[in-house]
């Protein structure tokens, strides 16, 4: 008998070894719940722990706890569904939530206050777009700067589609088109320059300068140069009407062919109707004797005295050139011979 050992040892001997077995807590027993009560009722006034179960398996007798369930006791333990919230981080959540309404109110009542106000309309406005919600630092190019998942990361570019489509359908017309690429020129002063006056401007002045051009080359150009391209000109309008082939019935032909006069024609004596030298082009009357010839053949005015008052390079100039051909006409006789 341990225990009656136990006490003579301390008797005689005043040892005594300490008591192996731990003393065993009674528990509370809770009266039978109510059968309208639901769930799991457990009787414990401490918690439980691992080494209380641990000596519990031990020494199960009836001092243990004692667990009574009410009807639905099987439907608890069958659910699969957690019934346990998360407090400390949706309490954060909320906090900061709350904090960002209470920036987004603020912001929001500023910019009523500034329009009320009526401020410049020169201040800087702030745009709201479609990402206007969403927090975080972005770039000049409109991306999210820093880490991103692949859902903002479609978002993103989804949203910047549909920015793009709708700027096209908003500058679709062609009027609004023009006008939104329409670029604004400034003077040193400010003021608005209008390009298409200026434009026409400059055209109005290019124009003027060609024309001026124009009646200089006029103006170097004598009356018979300006005469001979009018009569050209009314050739070419006359040449529209006539055929291709031209014979003896051909009288403008015949005439013009019969006014030429040729200083060496043999038959010129024969001609019994001929015609004085008349008039010149300009319609001044000619001078009717003998004059030096000239490279342009042109005759002297019916004033000249006959004095010839030039230098003598036309005389020369003549000579030289038939210098020349019987030099040439010469050297080929002498070949052949």
């Amino acid at each position: 008998m341990p225990s009656s050992l136990a006490d003579y040892l301390a008797k005689n001997y005043l040892t005594a070894d300490p008591n192996t077995e731990r003393p065993k807590k009674k528990r509370k027993k809770t009266k039978t719940a109510d059968s309208a009560n639901e769930g799991l009722i457990i009787a414990d006034d401490d918690p439980p722990d691992l080494r209380t179960q641990a000596s519990n398996f031990g020494n199960d007798d009836e001092d243990g706890p004692s667990i009574e369930t009410s009807g639905r006791s099987a439907e608890f333990r069958r659910t699969k569904k957690s019934n346990w919230k998360v407090v400390g981080a949706s309490a954060a959540n909320d906090a900061e939530k709350d904090a960002a309404d209470a920036i987004l109110a603020s912001a929001a009542a500023e910019n009523a206050a500034r329009r009320d106000a009526g401020e410049d309309e020169d201040a800087p406005a702030v745009a709201e777009g479609e990402d206007d919600d969403e927090d975080g630092m972005r770039m000049e190019s409109g991306a999210r700067a820093g880490l991103q998942t692949a859902e903002q990361t479609a978002a993103m570019v989804a949203a910047q589609e549909r920015r793009k489509k709708a700027e096209a359908a908003k500058y679709k017309d062609s009027s609004q088109a023009d006008q939104a690429q329409e670029t604004i020129y400034r003077d040193a002063s400010g003021r608005i320059i209008n390009v298409a006056m200026k434009r026409a401007e400059a055209r109005r002045a290019e124009e003027e300068k060609k024309e001026k051009e124009e009646q200089a080359k006029e103006a170097l150009m004598g009356d018979v140069q300006r005469q001979q391209r009018v009569d050209r000109k009314q050739q070419l309008e006359d040449v529209r009407a006539m055929p291709v082939a031209r014979g003896i019935e051909d009288d403008s032909l015949n005439d013009e062919l019969k006014s030429q006069q040729r200083w060496n024609d043999p038959a010129a004596q024969f001609l019994t109707n001929t015609k004085g030298p008349g008039k010149s082009v300009t319609g001044r009357p000619l001078y009717r004797g003998a004059f030096q010839p000239n490279r342009y053949g042109i005759r002297p005015g019916h004033r000249w005295d006959g004095v010839d008052r030039s230098t003598g390079f036309e005389k020369d100039w003549f000579g030289a050139r038939n210098r020349k051909g019987r030099l040439e006409a010469l050297d080929y006789q002498w070949q052949m011979d």
